[in-house]
Parts: structure tokens; C-alpha cells; sequence
């Protein structure tokens, strides 16, 4: 990648403490990035625009941009799944310049623990170690899942749904069934289901809103709700046709969610405890 897209995550240090005050100091992920987009009025090249690894790349800019918000203590470190607001955080308005320092500054610090050869010697090129790193340190369960014969993925999404609490799921195993790939049944409570149709999409790309349309047609009649799960992303605008006013909603599990929802079933994963080093804790002993 070129050094000007190696830190194009440096603009969003800024935008994310905004967000999260206007979202009340606190927010998931996905909502502090969707925030951004919205307020920057982002493009669907910029939103649609992957890795190699299928993830998008504003996603993982966002998200890499808030580690750096963490060691500079503007976020809490402590609480996971929910991005939060330090006193620090509330009171920061960062201008691209301090971005710039803040990255450096971190940047700098790492290497010295790393102990390289060399100090980069701008921004950019010094990033470009650490934002490699971070790409290289992908989950290979979304790769495995990537690798698998489409029967396979199909068959282990019906395992996923299982696991996460639909009963009766079966897949399909036809061809030529409009894109309806397996259904099932969801239980609310004792008094209220629904029947679920879904569709598995084992890509690296993305999935278009034409594809959306196309499976929401076929839902229609068959069952009250309808779930398209892939490895890869949905386009910006397939998220809006999921979402489209006046239409049965969509529900889209892009590669991301898919982890998660591996994660918290721990279907194929073992669980292990990992340390990383605190950088904030070691800092005053550089200077």
C-alpha cells in the first residue's frame, strides 16, 4: 500500500471523540464509525474500499485509530466491546496536527520498545510497520472460513444458528431456489416464532444491493424473516436496501459479525488467555 493510505487512520483520532460525544460518551464500535460516516458524508468507494483480508478498510482505519486514542488515555482501555469516553476524552478536541504527534509520538515509542534498527523518519513511514502489523494480525477463522466448499460453509452456518438459538434449521441443498440457501425457526418466547429463511455467501468481496433485492423477493411469502450471512462486506448501498423503509427488513452478518458470533458460541475456537504489553505503563520509563 502507498504511504499516503498508510495513514489515512490518523484523520480519524478527531472524528471518533466527537462521536462518542455526541453518542453520549459511550458506543459500539459499528456506531461510532457509522457516526463518521454519516457526519463526514463519506462515499461508497471510501465505505466500500476492503483488504485484503475482505474487511473494510474505514472500518479498520476507525478501529485502529482508537488504540491510539487508548495509550493516549482519551478512551478506556478497560471495558470491552463498548468504546468509552476518558475525562480526558470528553474534554479533547484533536486538529489533524495533534493526530499527527499523537501517532508519532506512539509510533516512536514503540519501535523503541521493539527495539529496531532504525527510527522511520516521517509519520508515514514509521506507521507503515505498525499499520502492517496490525492487517498480519487478522483472525485466520475468517481465512479458514473463506477456504471452505460451499456446502461446507453452508452446512457450518446452519451449525452457527443452531448454536445461537434457532431450532428446525435445515439447509436447502437445491440449486435454483432463488438464493434461499436454509431456514429455520426462531423462538422468541413460548407464544411468539418466526420462521427464518437464510442465505450464505462465502466471499471475499462485497455483497451488492442488487443481491439484497434479490433475496428479500425471494423471502417474501415464505418466511417473517430473512438473514444473508458472508465472509466479506455488504456495499453501502446494500445496507440501506437492507434497512429500506416500507420493506421487510434484512438482517446482514458481514465477516466481522460472522467472527463474533464463532466467538461468543465458540463453535471451532478454543479460548486461551493472551498478555500484551501496557505501553502507557512503561512510558514514563523512555523518557
Amino acid at each position: 500500500m502507498a504511504k499516503r493510505t498508510q495513514a489515512e487512520f490518523i484523520k480519524w483520532l478527531g472524528p471518533i471523540l466527537d462521536a462518542l460525544r455526541d453518542l453520549g460518551g459511550s458506543g459500539k464500535p459499528r456506531e461510532v464509525s457509522n457516526w463518521i460516516a454519516n457526519k463526514l458524508k463519506l462515499s461508497d468507494d471510501v465505505l466500500d474500499s476492503t483488504l485484503n483480508s475482505g474487511e473494510s478498510r474505514f472500518h479498520n482505519q476507525v478501529a485502529w485509530a482508537r488504540q491510539y486514542l487508548i495509550w493516549e488515555n482519551y478512551l478506556d482501555k478497560n471495558i470491552r466491546g463498548v468504546w468509552v469516553l476518558t475525562p480526558e476524552g470528553e474534554r479533547k478536541k484533536l486538529s489533524i496536527e495533534e493526530s499527527k504527534a499523537i501517532v508519532k509520538k506512539w509510533v516512536d515509542l514503540y519501535a523503541k520498545a521493539r527495539k529496531q534498527e532504525s527510527q522511520a523518519e516521517n509519520i508515514e513511514s514509521s506507521e507503515e510497520l505498525v499499520y502492517a502489523k496490525e492487517i498480519n494480525e487478522q483472525p485466520s477463522l475468517l481465512n479458514i472460513l473463506q477456504s471452505l466448499s460451499p456446502k461446507g460453509f453452508e452446512n457450518i452456518c446452519k451449525l452457527l444458528l443452531r448454536e445461537s438459538g434457532f431450532e428446525n434449521v435445515e439447509v436447502t441443498g437445491r440449486s435454483h431456489d432463488e438464493g434461499i440457501d436454509g431456514f429455520g425457526t426462531l423462538e422468541v418466547n413460548p407464544f411468539v416464532s418466526f420462521r427464518v429463511i437464510f442465505q450464505c455467501k462465502r466471499y471475499k468481496g462485497g455483497v451488492s444491493r442488487s443481491q439484497v433485492g434479490d433475496f428479500r423477493n425471494a423471502m417474501l411469502g415464505r418466511a417473517e424473516k430473512g438473514i444473508i450471512l458472508t465472509t466479506g462486506y455488504f456495499t453501502n448501498e446494500a445496507i440501506k436496501e437492507a434497512n429500506r423503509d416500507g420493506a421487510p427488513k434484512i438482517e446482514l452478518v458481514d465477516g466481522e459479525k460472522l467472527i463474533k458470533m464463532f466467538e461468543k458460541v465458540e463453535l471451532g475456537l478454543k479460548a486461551k488467555t493472551v498478555y500484551e504489553v501496557d505501553l502507557t505503563f512503561f512510558e514514563p520509563f523512555f523518557i
